[in-house]
């Protein structure tokens, strides 16, 4: 009797959901265990006001769209429905363990070439691999000047709506969650100010009242002249960044060398006085901000928008290469360079909508499986050799997209030639 292959599941958000659907689909055994008691993941926790910056038409998981009578950037609340009828519709409850924490997961063998050994509500079981989905926006990145201030201070994973907040608010942080935080000071007539320490173009979601993406005579254009284009449709709805008082000038104006921020509100509000700009923080003491250009101001709470930490806690950090914080892949930012029969979807942001990543990456990695069910060894050896590790997470998509395609040629090579016949590529970088 031939074995039956079984592969683990850590976290049932989006990204996790995507690959418990697919794999199962394709006939791969599949266990999920999330440690919540329902499925969504950070969505069922993030801020009131937030809505998808990238439009419906693009972000839904495979064969399953978004309700028609959905807007055109539904609100989290309906994301967080519209996931829940995803796992409801696929019956995917089956197959997730809820209130599931995995404690540990502990390579059999040296890399993992046995399977691995998961720990989970302090009980051992084997896989033969484990595809990790357990998010990178969970683990909030504080920095040390957020212990000195003494008045309300949130992490933008603390914060939900404006009933938290009191008197002048100061938002530190210019990304997509920085901005969101702002505006909606802002708008509830909070005495307003936000952190850049650096220029930035902004984004606006639409164009001609259509989605950025969605334009049909760029998506046509050759990728150098889609940027060039869409460089002079943000300059000629926006204007320039010197219209918005106290905006530093962007270092760069070139899209693809600084991740998109998509807002039209914040510039909106600066416009209209309601959010102030501040330089960089060179101190704080107690309510007291001082900023680079020497400037002091008061505040009553800080809304920090300063990131997120990457980790992966249930595994130990020497058995994966980090660079920056974050473990090297390859392979579609799927696989780690020294490890065997481990994946991760999702520890990738390709500029874009992202569901449609988690998906493309589980068929991947269940081409990888099957390969390894016929017998092949040490493919993040191979891809290690074969590919230079990405470091990033936010990434250009055309880029990712790239190294998704050359990984999906060397699988063609490797289905149709036998793993003694094959010798490894030079190295690609992209």
């Amino acid at each position: 009797m031939s074995k039956r292959f079984r592969y683990c599941i850590i976290g049932a958000g989006a990204a996790g959901l995507a690959a418990l659907k697919t794999l199962r689909d394709l006939g791969i055994a599949a266990e999920c265990f999330e440690k919540a008691a329902k499925p969504g993941g950070h969505w069922h926790h993030d801020y009131d006001a937030l809505h998808l910056i990238t439009p419906k038409n693009s972000s839904f998981f495979d064969d399953f769209p978004m309700p028609a009578d959905y807007p055109l950037y539904p609100s989290r609340q309906q994301v967080c429905d519209y996931i829940q009828s995803y796992v409801d519709a696929f019956q995917l409850h089956e197959h997730i363990h809820y209130h599931s924490a995995i404690e540990q997961i502990v390579p059999q063998g040296e890399q993992g070439e046995g399977g691995w050994q998961v720990w989970v509500n302090g009980e051992a079981r084997h896989f033969d691999g484990v595809l990790v989905a357990n998010g990178h926006l969970w683990d909030p990145a504080l920095p040390p000047q957020a212990a000195d201030f003494q008045g309300i201070s949130l992490h933008s994973a603390a914060y939900r709506n404006t009933r938290q907040i009191k008197g002048k608010v100061l938002v530190v942080g210019f990304g997509n969650s920085g901005c969101d935080l702002a505006v909606d000071a802002a708008q509830q007539r909070f005495d307003t100010t936000i952190v850049m320490r650096r220029g930035q173009v902004f984004q606006p979601k639409a164009l001609f009242g259509m989605p950025r993406a969605e334009l049909p005579f760029i998506n046509e254009l050759p990728a150098e002249l889609q940027n060039s284009l869409m460089q002079v449709l943000i300059m000629a709805s926006l204007g320039n960044w010197k219209n918005y008082p106290g905006m530093p000038q962007p270092d760069s104006f070139n899209l693809d060398e600084q991740p998109p921020v998509v807002n039209n509100l914040l510039l909106y509000w600066i416009q209209h006085g309601r959010i102030a700009i501040k330089p960089a923080i060179t101190a704080i003491e107690n309510k007291t901000v001082t900023f680079s250009d020497g400037s002091q101001q008061q505040y009553d709470t800080i809304l920090w928008a300063t990131g997120f930490h990457t980790r992966l806690p249930f595994l130990a950090d020497e058995l994966l290469e980090w660079q920056l914080g974050v473990p090297l892949r390859t392979a579609g930012m799927t696989l780690p360079t020294r490890l065997e029969n481990l994946w991760f979807v999702g520890l990738a942001a390709p500029r874009g909508a992202q569901w449609p990543v988690y998906c493309a990456q589980t068929r991947l990695i269940a081409r990888m499986i099957e390969l390894k069910q016929q017998g092949m060894r040490n493919l993040a050896g191979l891809f290690a050799r074969q590919q230079v590790a990405e470091t990033r997470i936010d990434i250009v998509r055309r880029i990712w997209q790239l190294n998704m395609d050359e990984t999906h040629r060397t699988l063609d090579m490797l289905t149709s030639l036998s793993r003694d016949d094959y010798q490894p590529v030079v190295a690609h970088s992209y």
